[in-house]
């Protein structure tokens, strides 16, 4: 395999500015290398979805699922955020970990893969956008039960989420749940001791919140992690604040749903909760999954993630989350990844789709 393809497609896509919602110029530039590599596919609200040549409705899928959109450039780039620069050993540059590393690689296993004939499994790529900030015109619409591939393909039975792990399986992935507390009093003037000062009443649910025991411990994800990250209140240093607002980042596992949180916490608050979307739910790969079966038999490290991905919307697969690159590089200045992590990441999704193609799939 000529793995400089690759490398080079890496350093174009980081050229390219692909915040979520404006992943077009890089989802148009994805599209024209596939055609260039021979590769058939479909641009959908700039996701980009492809096939193998001998895909049969009467086999079941493995879908290789990445996101082509990055987070904005933070302010500790010391480097220009859209150079790759000219390293041979290291691709720089926003997205070139999150999630630029997984998109190529899989890319490549996909293109082994291609033209091969009397496939036991079907081989899909879903290249998704807006995951970065939950966008309805991504995986969320692909996946969807009644969504583009449903209707298209039928969905896949399983997926492997290409996020930045070192190569290790996540076997389960945390959910997020944001919450926006209101607490409502009464203004008032400070000197004069008057009205009911919201700030209080914040505080009061703020450690409420922060000493809650969620007494159900997930054998694989721990217990369910809750912060508050925001705090807002008053209008001037004299005036008892009517309305105080915070922010509250919660980190579900398996034991809870996102609606069952929502409830035990506003029992315990005066304040007024509401999450801003209940569809975050944590993930985990099915018991007895032949992905699963692969992992053991590659002897691929397993663990348990405490970030979200596209995993979050692929209710209806059953999946892990695998890819190149170091997640604590991801939303940091002068993001990289190493070349080797790529060739290696080739290498062993080749194997991976392998070993699934030479074992019954049950």
């Amino acid at each position: 395999m000529d793995y400089g393809i690759y490398i080079r497609l890496l350093r174009e896509m980081v050229r390219i500015p692909s915040v979520s919602f404006e992943e077009e110029a890089v989802s148009a530039f994805i599209s024209a290398e596939l055609s260039a590599l021979g590769i058939e596919h479909r641009r959908e609200r700039n996701n980009i979805v492809a096939v193998n040549r001998s895909f049969s409705a009467d086999n079941r899928t493995l879908a290789l699922d990445a996101h082509i959109d990055t987070v904005p450039a933070c302010a500790s780039y010391k480097r220009d955020p859209h150079d790759p620069g000219i390293d041979d050993d290291i691709v720089w540059g926003l997205g070139a970990n999150d999630d630029g590393g997984s998109v190529v690689s899989m890319i490549a296993a996909f293109a082994h893969f291609y033209e091969r004939e009397n496939l036991p499994i079907n081989l899909m790529l879903t290249l998704t956008v807006e995951e970065e900030r939950s966008g309805e015109d991504g995986s969320s619409w692909l996946y969807a039960p009644d969504g583009f591939l449903a209707s298209s393909y039928g969905l896949p039975d399983w997926v492997i989420v290409g996020e930045p792990t070192g190569m290790r399986a996540a076997t389960s992935e945390r959910g997020l749940l944001v919450i926006d507390g209101t607490a409502h009093g009464v203004s008032g003037h400070a000197a004069r001791d008057e009205g009911v000062n919201a700030l209080y009443i914040a505080l009061e649910d703020i450690e409420a919140l922060r000493t809650y025991d969620f007494d159900r411990v997930s054998p694989l994800m721990g217990r369910v992690k809750l912060s508050v990250t925001q705090i807002s209140a008053g209008s001037a240093h004299n005036v008892i604040p009517d309305c105080c607002r915070f922010v509250v980042d919660i980190r579900p596992t398996d034991c809870y749903t996102n609606e069952e949180i929502l409830s035990l916490l506003q029992s315990r608050c005066r304040s007024e909760l509401k999450a801003r979307n209940l569809r975050n739910r944590s993930s985990a790969t099915r018991e007895g999954s032949p992905l699963l079966c692969a992992t053991d038999a590659l002897g691929i490290a397993t663990f348990s993630s405490p970030t979200t991905s596209d995993w979050i919307r692929l209710t209806e697969c059953d999946a892990i989350k695998m890819g190149p690159g170091d997640s604590a590089r991801s939303h940091h200045g002068d993001e990289y990844i190493r070349v080797d992590e790529i060739t290696q990441a080739i290498d062993k999704y080749i194997e991976f789709i392998e070993y699934l193609y030479g074992n019954t799939l049950e």
